[in-house]
């Protein structure tokens, strides 16, 4: 990584640059490079930091779940919370799942008595299932977005695109990459909640702006 301390002026700074051109700290999606960094700055950089800021909400837009999941890592407890990792049980019930017996022997006497004590342990099992998070699908996605020629005003190309707002799509970094002829094209990352937006209708929305847009590309696109 091409920055320093974070927790100082001028690793901040590196670090600001560093994300002007990149939408993660390694590669195109979430990494543990990106937890480290995250829990190192422990707050929203202040100042001119524009690209830090962008990326530190980013990153915080990820659930606790989602975020220590990156990293192998255990979820943190919150002061007087309740854990949110099932403590390990005794050796002699390692597997809950699997002893469980839900329906007895068969050579055990039917009764009011078993059939409550089935009832009870089905509910317990069922109890235990629908405590499991639910995780959130997520893709980040990379879009090269394409002028008409070397006189389309790439900047007003970028802030139309990133105007597009939905629920679920978070914009990421943006560079200008040259495809020859004096012509550039827009590359622009996106992270998406895959049930909320379609990559379709997101690519229509941005051939919208016909005065810009000639053609729309995925370059990348990678399940987190």
């Amino acid at each position: 990584m091409a920055f320093g301390d974070v927790k100082t002026p001028k690793g901040l700074q590196e670090l600001n640059n560093f994300l002007a051109e990149h939408s993660y700290i390694e590669g195109y999606v979430p990494s543990k490079a990106d937890l480290s960094v995250f829990e190192a700055l422990g707050k929203a950089p202040a100042g001119d930091n524009v690209h830090a800021q962008r990326w530190y909400r980013h990153i915080a837009s990820f659930s606790v779940q989602e975020r220590a999941a990156w990293g192998g890592q255990a979820l943190p407890q919150v002061a007087g919370s309740k854990p949110t990792v099932a403590e390990p049980a005794p050796a002699s019930a390692a597997n809950d799942d699997d002893d469980v017996d839900l329906f007895g022997s068969e050579d055990e006497e039917e009764s009011a008595e078993a059939a409550k004590l089935k009832e009870e342990r089905l509910a317990a099992y069922n109890a235990k299932k629908s405590k499991k998070p639910v995780l959130i699908a997520k893709s980040s996605i990379i879009l090269d977005v394409k002028p008409w020629d070397d006189e389309t005003d790439m900047e007003q190309m970028e802030t139309s695109v990133r105007s597009i707002e939905m629920d679920g799509l978070l914009w990421g970094a943006a560079k200008l990459v040259p495809v020859g002829y004096g012509i550039n094209k827009l590359q622009i990352c996106c992270v998406i909640e895959d049930d909320k937006v379609s990559v379709d209708e997101l690519q229509e929305k941005i051939q919208d702006f016909e005065d810009f847009v000639q053609s729309v590309d995925i370059a990348a696109f990678n399940k987190i």
